[in-house]
C-alpha cells in the first residue's frame, strides 16, 4: 500500500465520571482521552475541531472551536498528541463523533474524521 501524504489516526477511550454526575438531576458526566497520530508523510497542525454529541433522546449538541484543550499541536510524521476532555449529557447514554481540521506544512488543508464512540453510564445498557 502506498504511503498516504496526509493521514491521521485517532483512537478514543471514554469513561463515566460518577463523582461529577447527578443522575437524579439528569446530569451525567463523561471523560474521554484522545490520541491523535500523524501516520502521513507530511507534518500537519491541528487547527480546529467539530464535535457532534448526541444523547439517548436524539438531542444533538454541536461544538466547534480552535484547537483542543487550548492547543494546536504540530505533528511530525509518526508523532502523537494525547489529551483528555469531557462532556455532560442529560441521559445516561450517548455518543460523539466529528472531525479535526488540519493544515499540512506544505499548505494542504484536510480533515481527519473522528469515528463515533459511545458514552455510557455503567449498567445503563441492556
Amino acid at each position: 500500500m502506498a504511503e498516504r501524504k496526509y493521514a491521521i489516526q485517532i483512537s478514543v477511550e471514554s469513561r463515566y465520571l460518577s463523582e461529577h454526575s447527578k443522575p437524579e438531576a439528569g446530569r451525567f458526566s463523561f471523560a474521554y482521552t484522545i490520541r491523535i497520530t500523524n501516520v502521513g508523510a507530511v507534518p500537519a497542525q491541528l487547527i480546529s475541531r467539530h464535535w457532534i454529541i448526541t444523547d439517548a433522546e436524539g438531542k444533538v449538541i454541536e461544538v466547534k472551536g480552535l484547537g483542543v484543550v487550548g492547543q494546536q499541536p504540530l505533528l511530525a510524521p509518526g508523532q502523537s498528541f494525547e489529551y483528555s476532555s469531557g462532556c455532560q449529557l442529560t441521559t445516561p447514554v450517548g455518543s460523539m463523533h466529528g472531525n479535526y481540521f488540519f493544515v499540512a506544512e506544505d499548505g494542504e488543508r484536510f480533515e481527519a474524521p473522528i469515528a463515533e464512540f459511545g458514552l455510557a453510564m455503567p449498567r445503563s445498557l441492556h
